[in-house]
């Protein structure tokens, strides 16, 4: 299977939160060659983000973001160039009241015919009806 990953399921590889265990065994399967994992290339700036943001409100230890940060880039998707992307990430944008930046993993899995698994659970409810390509991470089976 095909899927488009965000960031906010790649950071529960590292980060013990709500549904890791979803997160790690897609991972998993992804370095088993059971699925092909696909991100845009903004993905390492916004992991990064997101472990910056962890540190600073001390969920994980100073200097692990940096750890972490190699041990998510050591599994990362094939990463694809999101400037292609960008026009219909906006249209996306507009139209769902969205921020470009997840719209960009949107129009990735539209231009691949495949599904954005996100742990981003307010976004996926919110698009869903409109984009039943979009899935939550725990309704991976």
């Amino acid at each position: 299977m095909k899927y488009v990953v965000d960031s906010s399921v790649a950071l529960k590889w590292v980060l013990p939160e709500a549904d890791s265990a979803k997160a790690i065994r897609l991972r998993d399967e992804y370095r088993n060659g059971t699925h092909e994992l696909l991100a845009p290339d903004i993905f390492p700036s916004e992991i990064a983000n997101g472990l910056a943001s962890a540190e600073r409100q001390k969920r994980i230890r100073t200097g692990e973001s940096a750890i972490f940060l190699n041990d998510i880039l050591a599994a990362a998707p094939a990463l694809h160039p999101s400037a292609p992307l960008l026009i219909r990430a906006m249209e996306l944008a507009i139209s769902t009241k969205q921020a470009v930046y997840d719209c960009i993993y949107m129009a990735l899995a539209e231009a691949n015919g495949c599904q954005l698994v996100t742990a981003d659970d307010q976004f996926a409810r919110a698009l869903r009806t409109s984009y039943p390509f979009i899935i939550s991470l725990v309704a991976l089976p």
